[in-house]
């Protein structure tokens, strides 16, 4: 009688559950038919991005240079101590910060405010717009060479013939002709990557600005704003999202800028960034220990900048919005 009684009360305990562990197992069964699709690409994507970063870090311990085989072994952190207090990365580094801060702080200005006008109704929108994109779509190779020989060339570039069509109008001979990868070579980097750059700014802020809800516009020009109170109390708090994404993917394009600074000057007159100067490690020096090094110092050294960044962005705006 008793037995029959504590098994009649095990059912009654375990009766209940039973369903929700068939009803989880079921869930859980779903959500792996649904996963196992991408699991071939997540496996793909391991092999071909963290295998070779894994063996890049090993090779960064190694004193493994070609035009010395007889050296090859292990090395400790001398390559780490190399990067460090070799005074050319140390001007590589700031070369690439230098040029990363420049052409994404510009390209973000001028992108926004081409997004505004472009935000605006008027007769050949589209065809503008289509206009404003072009210069992303070039090459960046094609676009290199397209401002070192078409604009920048001394003797037969834009630049100087525009200043020798404007001394002409004056009835002067005497126009300036400026070598201008000479006087500013970083200049030349800069201005070549922020005419590349600025309409990918321009067409993620001008995604942010055809989000923009209408009607608190239209609320506060009722109440009296003027246009500057709308875009700073309205227009740039909600393009915040979108200045974050547009700035954060332009330094992590930009920070592995190789084709401007391989171009234009060819790493010389002091605009050698980090990318070109492994690029020379590895070719010219044929130092893969100390390349891998500084492969390895630079993924790490993004990866902090980048998390700086974003942390400076969001304190930005939350002491926006507490005003």
């Amino acid at each position: 009688m008793s037995t029959s009684s504590t098994t009649a009360d095990n059912r009654s305990k375990v009766g209940p559950d039973r369903p929700q562990r068939n009803a989880g197992q079921a869930r859980r069964a779903a959500d792996w038919a649904r996963r196992a699709p991408l699991l071939p690409a997540l496996l793909f994507t391991i092999v071909v991005t963290q295998l070779p970063f894994l063996a890049t870090i090993v090779i960064s311990f190694m004193n493994w240079n070609s035009y010395y085989p007889q050296d090859r072994g292990f090395g400790g952190i001398s390559n780490y101590v190399s990067v460090f207090t070799n005074a050319q990365l140390r001007g590589a580094v700031w070369n690439t910060v230098l040029l990363t801060v420049t052409v994404v702080a510009v390209s973000l200005v001028l992108g926004m405010l081409i997004a505004l006008l472009l935000d605006r109704k008027f007769m050949g929108r589209g065809a503008v717009r289509t206009m404003m994109i072009a210069p992303f779509l070039v090459v960046p190779i094609a676009a290199a060479l397209l401002w070192k020989h078409a604009l920048f060339n001394p003797n037969y570039g834009l630049l100087n013939g525009t200043l020798n069509a404007i001394w002409k109008l004056f009835g002067s001979d005497g126009a300036p002709q400026v070598d201008w990868l000479s006087t500013a070579p970083k200049i030349a980097i800069e201005v070549s990557l922020i005419w590349q750059w600025t309409p990918f700014m321009m067409l993620i802020l001008l995604a942010g600005l055809q989000s923009k809800p209408a009607d608190a516009e239209e609320a506060a020009r009722m109440d009296g704003a003027t246009g500057f109170q709308i875009f700073r109390y309205l227009t740039f708090p909600h393009l915040r999202q979108y200045l974050e994404l547009g700035g954060l993917l332009g330094a992590i394009y930009i920070v592995q800028n190789f084709d401007a600074v391989f171009t234009i000057t060819a790493g010389g007159l002091g605009t050698a960034n980090l990318p070109y100067t492994i690029y020379q490690t590895v070719f010219s020096a044929h130092d893969y220990g100390l390349a891998s090094a500084m492969g390895v110092v630079v993924v790490i050294a993004t990866i902090i900048v980048a998390n700086f960044a974003l942390r400076v962005v969001a304190s930005m705006f939350k002491q926006e919005a507490g005003r």
